[in-house]
């Protein structure tokens, strides 16, 4: 398959009802938020953890889709499917010597491994498949608006042991934002797709998944998500006609006139609009949702 031949920028808005989008570890699964501005954010590995699942569903076991980065996957092993694919003996943290076998090894990843050749991979383990720096990279997505976490508390209704039967029922509790429109920034780099391989399918591919991720991620605890708005800009030139930034500050995100001091809990709280009057020569805007 041949590589993309455009440089491509994107802007993904999505949203968050009742739910809690990006616990964060640390914080007692807090939703994350930005300290200064109690804005929401959402790191770039949740969102590319979303676009491996989605694509795991519908790629499930066709050649050249596997996933590199799974749950509870073991590094060494999938690097060594390299190695026993061409025959070549691996030596502890060591590519061989002969760089053409070295970089035949990095291309067999990238080939049969879906996200090392979108998102890139760090490879240089006891099981050496080399590095990967990937044509697509994101940045955390910021809720356009502050957002107020709440605690809700629930109750247990059941028990594991007969002895605890008459007990009072366990209380927990949940972290939520009871509304939150999020906007994300992505990048695509047509130079980094020829040495990986990344292809107009694969494009295709991705475009699908950041439309569809939410659609198969449904859990309690994330509530209610739905991607709400994809732009892409195209660039005629593989190197691009303009700088990111200009693209994206053409797209604007509103509350709805006269609605300014009053909490946001629906999308159409807000108007999104594109100024394509503004964009460079050499650059096309399409909206895929």
């Amino acid at each position: 398959m041949t590589a993309i031949a455009n440089r491509y920028e994107f802007v993904l808005l999505f949203d968050v009802t009742n739910g809690n989008p990006n616990g964060d570890p640390d914080a007692g699964n807090l939703p994350r938020l930005d300290p200064e501005t109690n804005q929401g954010l959402v790191t770039d590995v949740c969102l590319k953890r979303k676009i491996r699942n989605y694509v795991a569903l519908e790629k499930e076991e066709d050649a050249g889709y596997a996933i590199y980065m799974q749950e509870k996957s073991v590094l060494n092993n999938q690097h060594k499917k390299a190695y026993d694919a061409l025959d070549i003996k691996p030596e502890a943290k060591k590519l061989p010597k002969d760089q053409a076998k070295a970089r035949e090894l990095t291309a067999w990843m990238c080939q049969n491994f879906f996200d090392v050749r979108t998102f890139g991979a760090v490879m240089t383990t006891e099981v050496n498949s080399g590095q990967v720096r990937g044509p697509v990279q994101m940045a955390f997505a910021s809720s356009i608006d502050p957002v107020v976490p709440m605690e809700v508390s629930i109750t247990r209704m059941a028990v594991t042991n007969e002895r605890d039967l008459e007990k009072e029922r366990t209380m927990g509790r949940k972290h939520i934002i009871p509304y939150g429109l999020y906007r994300a920034h992505g990048y695509i780099s047509a130079k980094l797709a020829e040495r990986t391989g990344f292809s107009n399918d694969d494009l295709e591919l991705l475009w699908r998944a950041l439309v569809n991720m939410f659609e198969h991620d449904r859990s309690a605890a994330r509530g209610e998500m739905s991607a709400r708005k994809l732009i892409v800009f195209k660039h005629d030139h593989p190197m691009g006609n303009a700088p990111a930034h200009r693209l994206f500050d053409s797209v604007k995100v509103q509350r709805v006139e006269g609605e300014e001091d009053t909490p946001a809990r629906h999308y159409s709280d807000y108007r999104v609009s594109i100024d394509a009057e503004a964009l460079p020569a050499g650059v096309s805007v399409d909206e895929k949702l």
